[in-house]
């Protein structure tokens, strides 16, 4: 059995896409004891850190993070509609990376995936922004929008995994998978 390690409605989405039985669990973690610096690690350490609070070593443990990196920062989810509004200021006009960290786990045994999609973003003007920020899409997704919904108007060009930007790199783990 496969375990998802996340309360993530658009990463169950996309389990269920590609005909993947699972049970959710969410882990109980506080993200803020992870201080790292590097987006790449701070992913990764995310992801083992949700793993590892799933106590089961005989079924494989899927656990996930995704964030945003841009010009030195690591954007995260908006801890309100003002930080939303300078993240999306921030993202308008420019490139930046998505960083989708993934792990299966089962017992001791652990399969890391990172998968980095650049996505560059349209001019945002302040009546596009201020209308996003007036939905409730914003606030729980990393550098607040998602492209699978009403953010997809933002994406001017993607280059890498969609999928990963959605917020599961999804064909590296079905490949994984197959090989468990």
């Amino acid at each position: 059995m496969l375990i998802l390690a996340s309360g993530s409605p658009r990463r169950q989405d996309l389990l269920k896409q590609v005909e993947i039985n699972f049970l959710t669990i969410i882990p109980n973690v506080d993200e803020s004891s992870v201080t790292e610096t590097d987006p790449k690690e701070k992913a990764m350490t995310l992801a083992r850190l949700k793993s590892h609070a799933i106590d089961n070593d005989e079924d494989i443990i899927l656990s996930c993070d995704t964030l945003i990196h841009y010009n030195g920062e690591i954007l995260e989810k908006p801890k309100d509609k003002n930080d939303a509004r300078r993240m999306l200021k921030m993202l308008s006009g420019n490139t930046h990376t998505v960083i989708s960290a993934a792990l299966l786990r089962k017992g001791d045994a652990e399969i890391p995936i990172v998968r980095e999609t650049e996505v560059e973003f349209f001019d945002l003007d302040d009546k596009t922004i201020d209308h996003y920020l007036n939905t409730d899409e914003p606030y729980d997704k990393a550098a607040a929008y998602g492209i699978q919904g009403l953010g997809a108007m933002f994406v001017k060009h993607i280059s890498g995994d969609y999928n990963a930007v959605v917020g599961l790199p999804l064909g590296d783990i079905c490949r994984e998978l197959r090989e468990l």
